[in-house]
């Protein structure tokens, strides 16, 4: 794998028509192009499968926040539920022709290693208007295939100043998708965790974010080892048996 590359020296003035783009409305037809073809190789090619994709709310805002082991991720993550999601992707993404397609599907940069204020009103824009988006918590791609050890804490920062609830995701087996060259097909699961909520939080301190951040990577971290322990249909076994169980307490 290449080495990843943190710093985008392009002016941030180049960024603004994405970031307007995005703040204006929902991604147009090039969302559901991608979406299409991207579910349906899933679908095929990696046999992909979800647990509890329900636990994400049909309406308002939401942030959806997945491991991060492969570039296909964002779309693992988005397969399985109604909603349009929204992506917050490292802006060196965004040139000639991608950003054609990125930008029109929903797709904003960020400016990784520097203080990119312009991403985070996007993203409070977004949530404001009460619409999905996906951010990853460990900010790179891991290259083990394991969760990350360290969270960083922009995320938190979203979830305090926002107050939407965020959703755990777990990716497994999505590390191997490019195997494929070699004509190898891993199977995929996305595992959806029960929502996350922090009393909003107009100006949280850089500790209050890392706490909220640290603590939405180990629900991450739990859904990925039950994934890698038990498998999908034993995840999936345990959602139903918990379910039943809340409905006999019910009644």
């Amino acid at each position: 794998m290449r080495a990843q590359v943190y710093k985008d020296d392009r002016a941030e003035d180049y960024f603004a028509r994405f970031h307007e783009r995005a703040r204006r409305g929902e991604p147009s037809w090039p969302y559901e192009a991608v979406r299409v073809l991207t579910v349906t190789w899933g679908l095929l090619a990696f046999r992909m499968r979800c647990v509890s994709a329900d636990n994400v709310p049909p309406s308002g805002s939401v942030i959806l926040a997945p491991n991060h082991a492969s570039f296909m991720d964002h779309f693992f993550t988005g397969a399985f539920i109604r909603r349009r999601v929204r992506f917050m992707a490292k802006s060196q993404l965004f040139r000639k022709p991608m950003e054609w397609i990125y930008s029109p599907g929903g797709v904003f940069p960020v400016r990784r290693g520097m203080f990119d204020e312009d991403a985070f009103e996007t993203a409070y824009t977004i949530l404001d208007r009460g619409e999905a988006m996906v951010m990853y918590c460990e900010g790179g791609r891991t290259r083990t295939g394991k969760v990350g050890d360290k969270a960083r804490p922009g995320i938190g920062r979203i979830a305090l100043q926002s107050g939407a609830p965020v959703v755990p995701v777990a990716i497994y087996g999505s590390n191997k998708v490019r195997n494929w060259k070699k004509l190898q097909f891993p199977k995929v699961t996305v595992s959806y965790g029960e929502p996350l909520q922090w009393p909003q939080v107009e100006r949280p301190t850089r500790e209050q974010q890392q706490a909220v951040s640290d603590e939405i990577l180990d629900a991450i971290r739990s859904l990925h080892e039950e994934l890698a322990q038990h498998g999908r249909k034993g995840v999936a076994k345990r959602v139903r048996a918990e379910r039943r169980a809340k409905l006999a307490g019910a009644a």
